[in-house]
């Protein structure tokens, strides 16, 4: 048993020397940018990007201001402040091997719903000069199909009566623009972070849909001086769970509230659209380059999406793990014939990737069994993720006449999953921002597909006139019902008729 430290900055000189700590005096660093919605995931990439360039001594400009916006980011705001905003990075290998940094990146973090007008201020100070986001997938208030701006949501009505006080990101970043405009500052790069194709053009539409309806001229403002990159970000990164927090004092002997646990891997590539400076990330393995896209589409459509296919198939064969899931060769095979047969035939040449090699990459990280990626978390959010990261695959493959097997099977595992959920008759909850919606269109068994595919927001108008897609999506949920997770020889003949989908 080690001996334990309280993270704080007074204690850092007091942690194992094998822990790499900053070696940058935190307290000189400028906080130019602000991350609003500080989680795991931005703690374990952006964050740490960024810190790996400060451990360099080549800025002092780049610190990071978190922000939380929702209720549920006080308890993350808390925990940080006690920490002096350190945090401990546990970095878990497909061995029993695991590795602690002390990351120092993030120097403050304000609580928005405590003090709106601080972080009105934060934003349009001068030093701010990039502001990111990482608000998930269903944070844009964006219609997936037709690319529109929800401008009735109750919220945005509010921000649009009262802008001083505002409750949604894009309340806040249109005032905060707007006094930095007042007082002939220059704007500052809004950049996302967030698994959705083409996030820094859905991140302008959103924003400028907004900003419009408050002020033209603002909007004419920042369509002109504004910059929004598009980026693609990559690290699986697990909920940290009261084991981590254990193995982070007992092997590490640091006492961290809120330690974040992700995989070795890491990646980050970013569009060089920048209006106020940046960081030189790629310093430290960031690719930048002119066109996001086709690595965009290359993640998306084939990590995104089987960790979908995976989640729900998973969780009704009874596994709670990705790296059970992968234990199973059916499964493995339904997951690399989806990735093989399906997807890579709709991507585009990815400039300096080998797909099959990328593809070997990605049945290996979802392996690693010390990361211990819970399936519950895969399983959240399907109405955001499903339309960004499966529907183009299948609108392809409806198009080009291609077998939908493997697609209608993701599609009909998600609808009784969610089924299961509505009838309580499994432990996981639906967790998605369509929840309600969701539970009455899956109540009843008998019309399951017909009445998922019927809500408009998640699957469009036309997908629900596909003969073809409809009757295989039926035909697989028959054949998904046959798990009863009681039979394991039952169970086992399904998932050997799944690994035999080749066509």
């Amino acid at each position: 048993m080690v001996n334990t430290v309280t993270l704080n900055n007074q204690n850092l000189y007091q942690l194992h020397e094998s822990i790499v700590i900053p070696q940058y005096q935190r307290d000189k660093l400028k906080q130019g940018i602000v991350h609003i919605g500080v989680g795991g995931f931005h703690r374990a990439h952006q964050a740490v990007y960024t810190h790996q360039l400060l451990q360099q001594g080549s800025s002092n400009q780049w610190g990071i201001c978190g922000v939380g916006l929702r209720p549920a980011d006080k308890e993350m705001q808390k925990t940080l402040e006690q920490q002096d905003y350190l945090y401990t990075l546990l970095e878990m290998g497909g061995s029993s091997q695991s590795t602690a940094k002390v990351i120092g990146s993030i120097c403050n973090f304000l609580f928005a719903p405590e003090n709106p007008e601080a972080v009105i201020e934060k934003l349009a100070s001068p030093d701010t000069r990039i502001v990111s986001l990482t608000i998930t997938e269903g944070g844009y208030n964006i219609d997936d199909h037709n690319g529109e701006f929800n401008r009735t949501h109750p919220d945005i009505i509010h921000d649009l009566q009262h802008p001083d006080s505002p409750v949604t990101v894009f309340g806040f970043i249109a005032e905060a623009l707007d006094r930095r405009k007042q007082r002939q500052l220059p704007p500052f790069t809004l950049m996302s972070c967030d698994n959705v194709p083409q996030n820094g053009d859905v991140t302008r539409r959103a924003l400028l849909s907004y900003a419009i309806m408050r002020d033209p001229e603002l909007g004419d403002w920042i369509t002109s001086q504004v910059s929004f990159p598009n980026s693609m970000v990559d690290r699986i990164t697990p909920m940290t769970q009261p084991e981590h927090k254990r193995l982070v004092t007992q092997q590490y002997g640091i006492e961290d509230n809120w330690p974040v646990v992700c995989e070795p891997y890491m990646q980050w590539v970013l569009e060089d659209n920048f209006c106020n400076g940046r960081p030189t990330w790629e310093e430290v393995g960031v690719q930048l380059t002119d066109d996001v896209a086709p690595y965009e589409k290359m993640k998306i459509r084939l990590l995104n999406a089987s960790h979908s296919a995976m989640a729900y198939l998973g969780y009704l064969c009874g596994f709670r793990y990705t790296h059970e899931v992968m234990n199973n060769s059916n499964l493995v095979q339904f997951i690399r014939d989806f990735m093989d047969i399906d997807v890579t035939p709709s991507l585009d040449k990815v400039p300096g990737i080998d797909l099959s090699l990328y593809k070997d990459t990605l049945i290996e990280r979802f392996s690693n069994r010390q990361i211990g990626d819970q399936l519950t978390r895969l399983c959240m959010d399907g109405s955001s993720k499903i339309p960004k990261f499966l529907l183009p695959t299948v609108d392809y493959l409806i198009q080009n006449q291609l077998s939908l097997q493997r697609v209608s099977l993701i599609i009909a595992s998600w609808a009784l999953f969610l089924h299961r959920a509505a009838s309580q008759e499994q432990e996981c909850p639906i967790q998605d921002p369509l929840a309600n919606e969701l539970k009455s269109a899956v109540l009843n068994q008998d019309n399951l597909i017909y009445s998922l595919l019927g809500i408009k927001s998640v699957f469009g108008s036309e997908l629900l006139q596909s003969k073809p897609f409809l009757k295989a999506c039926e035909q697989s949920l028959a054949q998904l019902n046959k798990l009863t997770l009681l039979n394991n020889e039952e169970v086992e003949q399904t998932l050997n008729s799944l690994s035999q989908l080749r066509a």
